[in-house]
């Protein structure tokens, strides 16, 4: 019998050996990987979903409204959060640590600051909570906030760019430091002088006001999952190229940039617009005012004057023809005078004025408007192409240019197929998730927040409910006391801050120990989150509780080591995750909409990234000191 060849001969012998597994013994080997995973998310999410549960039942005494479909989405979130880390680890991650290796060895400098450029910019559309921000913006009312609805929704694409963008110049600035040798300290002390000084600039403007807090937690809103392991790969490699990976600074610092730099890039764009006066409410907003005299009916439904036109001349005369709008578009009538006529109130010479009407999408971002009857499918299907534009132009940006710019063999081609696949339905149901269950559960939570101090309809319910004191101090003290615990307890449960604090006790030698560093970023984030509610309980400008804490941070960067530096202002970016910003987000919108005279409820998390910065940085002081360590060494 004739045997057959020697590669012939392997595969035969490899399949008379191969295990044949049936369903059940494929499920028995994938549960504890699926379990183990799926257990870490959700060790990331139930104390805060617990937390924001027990205090809307037992403290308020409010019913969770739609809980069946608020449940769902959470579930959603935990099980798109295990995908998508899972497929970061297999996909995402091995392209740019690869890349991070080979481009400081292969390229040229102004090359790597294009790859650092561009990977700022992907890596931002990537990050799971930018998708908030599109959803923000139908919680806004225009009337109170015109360049912040404008920025939220007619330029969101704009504003979203700006922010990545922002991200850009961080990565790019990153990479020269680390070619340099650049102090992180003499980045951060001018960046900041730059940014407090626009901050009181558009403070005194009642235009430009709103949209400091939009500015500022964009900040909090880059450094997320994606953005941050992908720029450390990048930072770690070029410390490699430069002989300074076993530094303090290697890997450091561009987390803390890419949430400074977007800040600014928020600010200029409003800035652009203020200017170009074609915001919401201006005459240059969109279209060409046009009006004519008429006599009309008068009806009780007269809107006050809002001069907001948005039509062109031959939609005016078409509807001087047809006497129709479009649901983009109202008619109302200014001036005139009313006489009775055969039994009727006339309106004389009047002046048509055709207006745009606010557009706002059915989400619970739009002051606790929800329709949970809405088409799953629909949602789903939104949530899936948001996740391709966000993950697909990222992956090919890394892949081609790995394969062709380095150029360099893609190993493990096979796991980081697998790796985007899971990346791509990870981010798609996350985006769901968090419409259906975190957004809701952390506005509806926000909305009835006020009830502890002021009258309020309850999110979602009927009737009047509240105060639950008779003195509005004591509620808005047990307001405060919730937002510091809210704080607190969801930075404990972001997996990143473990990370970062097993890197701060290796790099002080164990003088800083992980569980003070978590400890200290948790009170950090306790108390901003804590005074993001006062801001909005009483009505504080955004701009009275950032830049004296700021002006402090100033201080204390200028006389720290340049080791706590770096890692005491990185603590700000991994505390605002995936889970916090939505949650947060949504309750400070939800806090703002039901608070008299509060506009929006944007600044929050700008403070829950102030508040741990300062925290690291004294403990830092106190630690250096007690081990014998000089605070202000390396300065």
């Amino acid at each position: 019998m004739r045997r057959p060849p020697g590669s012939e001969r392997q595969r035969v012998i490899v399949e008379q050996n191969a295990v044949r597994l049936g369903l059940r013994g494929t499920l028995a080997i994938l549960w504890p990987y699926v379990y183990r995973n799926l257990s870490e998310q959700i060790r990331s999410v139930w104390f805060i979903v617990v937390y924001l549960a027990f205090f809307q039942i037992i403290v308020l005494g409010f019913p969770i409204v739609y809980s069946a479909m608020i449940g769902m989405g959470i579930a959603v979130v935990a099980i798109g959060l295990m995908f998508f880390m899972e497929g970061l680890r297999l996909g995402l991650m091995p392209l740019g640590e690869t890349i991070g290796a080979v481009l400081p060895r292969n390229a040229t400098l102004p090359l790597i600051l294009a790859f650092a450029f561009v990977l700022g910019i992907g890596a931002t559309f990537a990050e799971p909570a930018i998708a908030v921000l599109r959803q923000a913006g139908s919680g806004v009312s225009p009337r109170d906030a015109p360049l912040l609805y404008s920025l939220l929704n007619d330029f969101s694409g704009e504003l979203i760019g700006a922010v990545g963008v922002g991200v850009g110049f961080a990565v790019l600035l990153g990479v020269l430091r680390f070619f340099y040798g650049l102090s992180m300290k003499r980045l951060i002390i001018p960046g900041v002088l730059v940014l407090i000084s626009l901050t009181v600039f558009a403070h005194g403007n009642d235009i430009l006001q709103p949209i400091l807090g939009l500015a500022w937690d964009c900040g909090a809103v880059t450094t997320g999952p994606v953005t941050v392991p992908l720029v450390l790969a990048l930072g770690i490699g070029v410390c490699r190229i430069v002989g300074d990976a076993d530094s303090s600074n290697a890997g450091f610092g561009i987390v803390t940039l890419a949430s400074l730099v977007p800040v600014l890039a928020v600010l200029l764009l409003g800035l652009f617009h203020y200017a170009a006066d074609d915001y919401y409410g201006r005459a240059n907003y969109a279209g060409e005012m046009r009006a004519a005299p008429v006599t009309v009916a008068a009806t009780d439904s007269d809107e006050a004057a809002e001069q907001t036109v948005a039509f062109s001349p031959d939609e005016f005369a078409y509807f001087l023809e047809h006497g129709r709008v479009d649901d983009e578009h109202r008619v109302r009538y200014d001036g005139g005078s009313k006489t009775l006529e055969d039994g009727r109130i006339v309106l004389r010479d009047s002046v048509i004025v055709l207006e745009k009407v606010p557009q706002r999408r059915p989400s619970l971002m739009a002051g606790g408007y929800w329709d949970p009857h809405e088409s799953v499918l629909a949602r789903t299907g939104e949530a899936i192409i948001a996740a391709l534009r966000a993950i697909v132009p990222l992956c090919l940006f890394l892949v081609l240019t790995l394969r062709f710019v380095l150029p360099e063999a893609l190993k493990g081609s096979v796991e980081i197929a697998i790796g985007i696949f899971f990346a791509l339905i990870g981010m798609a149901l996350f985006i769901l998730g968090i419409e259906l269950g975190l957004s809701p559960l952390g506005e509806q939570l926000g909305s009835n927040v006020p009830a502890a101090f002021a009258a309020l309809t309850p999110w979602g319910m009927q009737g009047t409910e509240g105060p639950l004191f008779e003195t509005a101090f004591y509620g808005k003290a047990l307001a405060i006391v919730f937002g510091f615990f809210l704080g607190y307890g969801a930075t404990l449960a972001e997996p990143a801050l473990n990370a970062l604090g097993n890197s701060v006790e290796k790099i002080t030698v164990g003088a800083f120990r992980k569980s003070l560093l978590i400890q200290s970023v948790a009170v950090g984030v306790g108390l901003g989150i804590a005074f993001g509610v006062l801001k909005i309980a009483y009505g504080i400008p955004l701009a009275y509780l950032l830049v004296p804490p700021y002006v402090v941070l100033m201080v204390l960067t200028w006389f720290s080591s340049e080791e706590f530096v770096n890692f005491g202002w990185d603590s700000a970016g991994v505390t605002t995750g995936p889970i916090t910003v939505p949650l947060v987000l949504a309750m400070g919108l939800g806090i703002g909409a039901n608070v008299p005279g509060a506009a929006d409820g944007f600044g929050i998390l700008a403070l829950a990234s102030v508040g741990p910065i300062i925290t690291v940085l004294t403990v830092g002081f106190i630690v250096a000191r007690t081990s014998g360590r000089s605070p202000t060494a390396a300065r």
